[in-house]
């Protein structure tokens, strides 16, 4: 799948990838989840090769390049079946929001291991009773001295078993109106009070979820990352990538799913012609194949305004991402396995499993309804009904 919009060096990193998907391939992480390990050979040569640093700057370590370049990465690990999730995650949210408001300490600390693989960050922001409405966490974080005080809940936060720290949305009080506003908190694995336990989850995937509890948990003054005043400002940084990777993650396996069915399509012969001749069989995979091109051209948009700059105008077109990419896979993955008949549903193909893993890009990190309120409120003007 090239395209006309990138440069000959988005399209050499994206024959990279690749090549680096196919040599570990949908049988390796598929081996890895099942034995309950985590998917650290792929992680490390990814980083070897400097894919997993390609946003972080330069000076730190890592490609200088942005969102593009890692959306790029992740979509091209996915259409080979092989998608590091933690790539969302830690150099993606947390990586950017460090490098753009992070302290020169904090830049030192964590963009160097983030972008050579070495440590890495888990992002801590959804809440048992608030869901999508991040105007009710209540994870607060208060002054005790020259220290913060965490108290709360977190659930469905990825990868926290291995993260070296976890980037925690807590809430301040604003001392001018003692109104709560979002800030932005590295607590360490091993902080006293901070305490996980696991999610068991039908989903089986390397990366394990956790329930987080901040119980009393005392920080430093340098855990804040960036200005306490502008916490909403710094917390978008995080979750437009966050979209953004998402759109890319769902991209990656909608392809990958596709191009299982068109091989079998090409080769499989019940009558006179393999069945793909049958425009019943092949019509609904050309549709799919258009539904994820155009979604991949919004991702595509999305992390060019966000690494131009233009955070508003991303915002928009991050969700707009996102929703077209979950919606593109998950009518790829079923017609997909619908396209394989019995056979879909092997272990041998592994499309199966994917049925339940494209519903997530639907889910997670925001639901097609919230984007669906966001278009309507933001792009068209319409009012609330909240």
């Amino acid at each position: 799948m090239s395209s006309t919009l990138e440069s000959k060096e988005h399209q050499a990193l994206r024959a990279a990838v690749a090549a680096l998907g196919q040599k570990y391939g949908r049988e390796y992480l598929a081996r890895v989840a099942r034995e309950g390990g985590h998917p650290d050979e792929l992680w490390a040569d990814a980083a070897r090769l400097g894919y997993l640093g390609v946003s972080i700057p330069e000076e730190y370590g890592g490609g200088g390049g942005g969102i593009v370049e890692l959306s790029l990465v992740l979509e091209e690990l996915g259409a080979a079946g092989c998608p590091l999730l933690m790539m969302v995650v830690s150099p993606a949210i947390c990586g950017t929001v460090i490098a753009r408001f992070g302290t020169d300490a904090q830049k030192r600390a964590w963009l160097p291991g983030l972008a050579d693989g070495t440590r890495t960050m888990a992002f801590g922001i959804t809440e048992p009773d608030a869901g999508s409405n991040s105007h009710r966490i209540t994870t607060t974080a208060r002054r005790d001295g020259d220290e913060w005080i965490l108290t709360g809940r977190k659930v469905f936060i990825s990868g926290v078993d291995i993260a070296d720290a976890t980037l925690i949305v807590g809430r301040t009080e604003d001392a001018k109106t003692g109104s709560l506003k979002p800030c932005l908190f590295i607590v360490p694995r091993d902080a006293p009070g901070f305490g996980r336990s696991v999610i068991d989850m039908e989903l089986q995937a390397a990366e394990k979820q956790f329930e987080l509890t901040l119980d009393e948990v005392r920080l430093p003054a340098d855990a804040l990352v960036g200005d306490e005043d502008a916490g909403l400002l710094q917390l978008f940084a995080g979750l437009n990538p966050e979209r953004i990777m998402t759109a890319a993650f769902a991209i990656g396996m909608g392809r990958h799913a596709l191009a299982k069915a068109v091989d079998y399509a090409r080769t499989r012969q019940v009558w006179k012609q393999p069945i793909g001749a049958h425009q019943a069989i092949a019509h609904p995979l050309a549709a799919a194949h258009i539904d994820l091109e155009l979604a991949r051209l919004m991702m595509q948009k999305a992390a060019h305004l966000y690494d131009t700059g233009d955070d508003l105008g991303a915002g928009e077109a991050a969700n707009m991402a996102k929703y077209a990419a979950a919606e593109a896979c998950v009518k790829a993955v079923d017609q997909s396995v619908h396209t394989l008949g019995g056979n879909g549903l092997t272990r041998e193909y592994g499309l199966a499993a994917l049925i339940t893993a494209s519903r997530v890009s639907r889910i997670a990190p925001v639901s097609r309804e919230m984007i669906l309120n966001f278009v309507s409120h933001q792009t068209l003007g319409l009012p609330k009904s909240y």
